[in-house]
């Protein structure tokens, strides 16, 4: 089968740089922070980041939930974007990655937006669903342990509001969903995701070789029954 995607050589991903990404500056020290630390390879690329935040201005996103936070490149990419009583909720156990998040928040003068939430993703999904939040929320992000993205997904689509957008995050994982001999817990858990977003008439669906791989999945009014 002939390819119909361009493969990106290290050239031209820097020309690809060079002539699209407008990196804020403070978006720019959080990646050159974190590119230092441990477990920097979980921060996502600047160009995908961009490509977030557009999206949520696209969206018009004023209610927003990221699943799996980090040092914050992805949260501050969609907040910068968001109008000044937006609310973006972030999703983490990591007190240390999140402290970074935070402190990048402030300096970009954004902190008001978000709601940081350190606690297991689900539990608090489950709480908004439980104060009656379903259906209030503009866009999600989707980038935590692999294994739980089927249980994000499917919480997360009760709370988007009808013409909502997912963003999923590593759906390619370094080709390893498509290596037969990769049999590890998250591997498979993403085959079985990607296989039942393929089947899910509840979206519109895109998979995309950005970054690590991402698919975009756009809720559908629910048909309504006769």
């Amino acid at each position: 089968m002939t390819t119909k995607t361009i493969t990106l050589t290290d050239a031209l991903y820097e020309y690809l740089l060079r002539v699209s990404l407008r990196e804020p500056e403070v978006l720019r020290h959080l990646r050159e922070e974190t590119a230092g630390m441990a477990n920097a390879n979980m921060q996502i690329a600047p160009e995908q980041g961009q490509f977030m935040g557009m999206l949520a201005r696209l969206t018009g996103a004023r209610r927003a939930l990221e699943i799996g936070t980090f040092t914050g490149y992805s949260t501050l990419s969609v907040a910068l974007q968001m109008p000044a009583d937006g609310r973006l909720v972030a999703c983490d156990v990591s007190p240390e990655w999140t402290a970074v998040a935070r402190r990048y928040s402030e300096v970009a003068g954004v902190a008001d937006r978000i709601e940081l939430k350190i606690a297991p993703a689900l539990q608090t999904l489950d709480d908004l669903l439980a104060r009656g939040e379903a259906g209030s929320f503009d866009m999600a992000f989707i980038d935590a342990d692999k294994e739980n993205y089927l249980h994000y997904y499917e919480r997360v689509l009760r709370l988007l509001r009808t013409g909502g957008l997912i963003v999923v995050d590593n759906v390619l994982w370094g080709g390893k969903v498509a290596d037969p001999s990769a049999i590890d817990t998250a591997t498979a858990a993403l085959r079985a995701f990607n296989a039942h977003l393929r089947d899910d008439g509840r979206v519109m669906l895109s998979m995309l070789p950005i970054g690590d791989g991402i698919t975009l999945a756009l809720k559908l009014p629910v048909e309504p029954k006769i």
